[in-house]
């Protein structure tokens, strides 16, 4: 402890300061050493009193140096020099010279020279886990103020440097001739906002004078005479710049509105265009989350468009609105219950016709879906699962709405009533089980025009369905696995439907019967399978050692009787018949006919299934040289045949052959799935199906009536270096949450484009291309998606649809980015919708461009901003709309 009066008897020879200079700001002139030096040799017009009182510290004092700590008694001062170091409390201070004076209570810090006269070891000043680098700084133990000379600090995203610091405690700092920036270099930034004089609350906010944004140390005309900038990490309220542009619908501020941080859980964001020919739009957006319970986001988005101008003929306005929500709730909330949503419903022309949206993949989307639903698990024996849903599907191109409001389903685990206590089931009679389901349902078909209307819901069905299934297994000869059941239902409608025939307008009546009624049903079925295998051995040298071929062929049989006590007959006159026996024609119908689930089967079948399952597979040698045992990689996979035979039927009673099956290309990355069916009959001159073989009618054996091949194919560079694939979070991703896939395989929502930062985690890849010339790592990304469906149920001999989908994104460099989203329509001989996307980083800030070069919602969108999320109103947009010459 060195703090106190110091009374020793000793000669100085000499007090030579040390004289050092302080790097040079680029804004304001530099304190020198010298300058330093004189202030603190300056003493108080106040002479000191020749009785001083001792002063005291409130913690301990701990101090080293490298080359030397010397006190000088005349000065009352101690030197440490050379990797100098002090520790008081939570305040600690490394420098070059660290100079403390007892007779003031302070201290004082410099950097030093080394041998090629380089300015090194500049303070470090640390307090309350916050850091200071200046050039020069004094410190008093008293007051615990600092005067600090050239500054640096950061504070959350920004970095502060500062000519002259005056500390009052550690919570608030008086700074001059201050800029900062979120650049990382805060002496030579790319752009910087310059105040005169700033307060710095640190992780709060900064409140300054006069404030000018500088780029590339150039003044800018953007300044203002007080600046606000917040520096905290939760979220705080505010207004949001819109964007400028102009369109079809004229000039327009876009995207403008106010950020409601409501609490930590959740949020509400507020925003809306305006065009001057009178159209706008306004969206609600709303995220929350609860950790290990729940998280989710609700949007509402309307929009009023206006074509042309009022009084002219071509004059008309519509309306269209959308609403979306998702909600998941993390799987440790109950494991017992859950609750799920993903909603997304709304005018059926909106993604198509919206004015304010930028995203090409959500306007390809022909179908909207949503679903809400609870499920709930009682435990016992037996278990019984609960669920409750509410289902929405609508198709944009014909608008039809199908709704379920809601949907109940309860089940009852299987129940062995014949199974031993103890040790496995064996045999026919242990292994019968029997289980009990229900299904109820209101279920309501409409279109856009009635959605949500009193007609929407008197059209509504409403039905239950009960079930007992009945079923065991046992093995035949060892071999053969066999299982039979039966099956009894029970269907409950709100209503049924009464025909007749009015002659007098020749016509049939449908009369609607409100009330309870019901009928039940019942079937069997038994099957019996097995498998076999084949392996044919190459060796254990070749490279192909072994294949082995895997079939599960299978035969079922089932009867359905036939209900025709559910079933009645009206009387009809047939005008056109010439003989009187023919003018009266009975109609059959049954009274469920309309119903939620249909009526019940009148004619008896009994049907003989057959199918066999394929797969094939190869045992490869590794090409890991210490591998020890070979590959396994499949050739086919699930090649699956099926037909069935109507014992019971009359004519055409085999069923077209089915198949279905995948051929494995690379492992987990490329499958080509194939499908098709072929029939054996023969079509008369009327394309109708004939009880004759096609080959008898001078065909082929088997006719093919419709068949498909599809694949996908995603790979990157990542896949040569074992990295990976990244995951995608679907319920952050805008294009998954309208209905789309949650890759860029149609595109990029604009604005999902200009939130992100591409090349986020760059930062060795940028460290890397400073020092080279090319960058021979290019990352990059490539997605593929073929699909062609051939029809011919009818000699159409038709292709409906063949296409090719592509995407990808290659990073040229560490700071360019490009990426593309197309297709190829091979039917039509077009492309499809085209998205070309640019992206460059310029350190501090990023670029984006996005280009739909040709096509109905031809487009381009140009953006620059701060990456800074804190900062990120800082930009500049600029659109070019859909259907505005470009």
């Amino acid at each position: 402890m060195l703090f106190f009066n110091l009374v020793l008897q000793a000669q100085e020879t000499g007090n030579e300061s040390i004289p050092v200079e302080a790097e040079q700001d680029t804004v304001a002139p530099a304190v020198t050493s010298d300058e330093i030096i004189r202030e603190l040799q300056q003493q108080d017009s106040v002479k000191v009193d020749s009785v001083r009182k001792p002063q005291f510290l409130t913690s301990k004092v701990v101090y080293s140096a490298k080359d030397y700590m010397r006190l000088s008694p005349v000065e009352d001062r101690m030197y440490l020099y050379n990797e100098a170091k002090v520790v008081y409390g939570d305040m600690t201070m490394q420098a070059g010279l660290i100079v403390i004076d007892n007779r003031t209570n302070e201290v004082y810090a410099y950097g030093i020279k080394d041998s090629t006269g380089v300015y090194t070891q500049k303070p470090v000043f640390t307090q309350a886990q916050r850091t200071i680098e200046p050039d020069s700084l004094r410190f008093n133990f008293d007051t615990e103020r600092a005067l600090v000379y050239n500054s640096r600090t950061q504070e959350n995203e920004f970095n502060v440097k500062g000519q002259v610091t005056k500390r009052e405690n550690d919570s608030v700092y008086f700074m001059k001739n201050v800029r900062f920036t979120t650049s990382e270099d805060v002496d030579n930034p790319e752009y910087y906002f310059y105040a005169r004089k700033i307060k710095f609350v640190p992780d709060k906010k900064i409140v300054s004078g006069l404030v000018n944004m500088y780029i590339a140390d150039v003044p800018t005309p953007l300044g203002l005479p007080f600046g606000y900038f917040p520096m905290t990490d939760e979220q705080t309220s505010g207004f949001i710049i819109p964007s400028f542009g102009d369109s079809q619908y004229g000039y327009n501020l876009q995207n403008g509105g106010y950020y409601f941080a409501i609490s930590d859980y959740a949020d509400l964001l507020t925003t809306g265009s305006y065009y001057t020919n009178g159209t706008y739009n306004f969206e609600l957006a709303s995220n929350y989350a609860l950790r290990y319970k729940f998280r989710g986001n609700l949007s509402f988005r309307y929009e009023k468009r206006y074509n042309s101008q009022r009084g002219f003929p071509d004059f008309s306005e519509q309306s269209s609105y959308n609403i979306r929500w998702s909600h998941s709730q993390d799987s440790k909330a109950n494991p017992s219950s859950r609750f799920s949503a993903s909603v997304n419903l709304g005018s059926s022309e909106y993604y198509r016709e919206s004015i304010n949206q930028s995203n090409i993949g959500n306007r390809l989307n022909n179908t909207l879906s949503s679903s809400v639903s609870y499920s709930k698990t009682f435990s016992g024996e037996p278990q019984v699962n609960l669920s409750l849903a509410a289902r929405h599907s609508q198709n944009t191109q014909t608008q039809s709405i199908n709704m379920s409001l809601p949907t109940l389903q309860l089940s009852m685990d299987r129940i062995f009533p014949f199974a031993p206590k103890g040790g496995t089931k064996k045999g026919l009679f242990e292994n019968i089980n029997f289980q009990y389901q229900v299904r109820a349902e209101n279920q309501i078909q409409t279109y856009d025009s009635l959605f949500f209307k009193p007609q929407m819901f008197r059209d509504a069905k409403l039905g239950a369905q009960h079930s007992i299934p009945v079923s065991t297994n046992f093995k035949l000869f060892k071999y053969l696995s066999v299982s039979t059941g039966t099956s009894y239902e029970e269907t409950w409608v709100s209503r049924t439907f009464r025909k007749s025939y009015d002659p007098v307008l020749d016509d049939e009546v449908i009369d609607t019967v409100n009330g309870f009624d019901s009928y039940r049903t019942y079937n069997f079925n038994a099957s019996i399978g097995t498998t076999v295998y084949g392996q044919k051995d190459f060796g254990k040298d070749k490279k192909i050692q072994a294949i082995r071929h895997t079939m599960r062929p299978s035969i079922s049989y089932s009867i359905n009787p036939g209900f025709d006590q559910f079933y009645d007959t009206y009387e009809r006159q047939n005008l056109g018949a010439t003989d009187p026996e023919d003018q009266i024609e009975l109609v059959d119908y049954s009274r469920f006919d309309g119903t939620l689930y249909g009526a019940p089967g009148q004619n008896f079948s009994s049907s003989i299934g057959l199918s066999i399952s394929n797969t094939i597979e190869a045992k490869v040698r590794d090409k890991d040289s210490t591998a020890t045992e070979p590959k396994k990689i499949k050739l086919l996979n699930n090649f699956s045949v099926s037909t069935s035979y109507n014992l019971a039927g009359d004519s055409l009673r085999l069923a077209p052959i089915s198949m279905r099956g995948s051929i494995p290309i690379l492992d987990n990355k490329l499958d080509i799935n194939f499908g098709g069916n072929l029939d054996i009959y023969a079509l008369d001159n009327n394309n109708r199906k004939i009880d004759k073989l096609n080959i008898e009618n001078g065909g082929s054996l088997f006719r093919l009536t419709n068949g498909s091949v599809n694949f996908g194919y995603s790979f990157s560079s990542k896949d040569f270096k074992g990295d990976g694939q990244e995951n995608t979070d679907e319920l952050e991703n805008e294009t998954f949450r309208n209905g789309g896939r949650p890759d860029d395989l149609f595109g990029k929502s604009i604005d999902d484009m200009n939130d992100e930062d591409p090349f986020e985690g760059n930062e060795e890849k940028k460290a890397k291309a400073e020092n080279d010339w090319y960058n021979f790592e290019i990352p990059w990304d490539i997605r593929l998606a073929y699909s062609m469906n051939y029809t011919n149920n009818r000699r159409q001999n038709d292709i409906s649809s063949h296409s090719i989908m592509f995407s990808g994104n290659v990073e040229l460099s560490p700071k360019w980015q490009i990426g593309y989203s197309s297709g190829y329509d091979l039917v039509n001989n077009g492309f499809t919708p085209t998205q070309l996307r640019f992206s460059r980083d310029l350190d501090s800030w990023v670029m984006n461009f996005s280009w739909t070069p040709f096509g109905p919602y031809k487009s381009w969108n140009f953006l620059i901003r701060i990456k800074s999320s804190a900062l990120s109103d800082i930009k500049y947009e600029k659109r070019r709309d859909r259907n505005f010459s470009l």
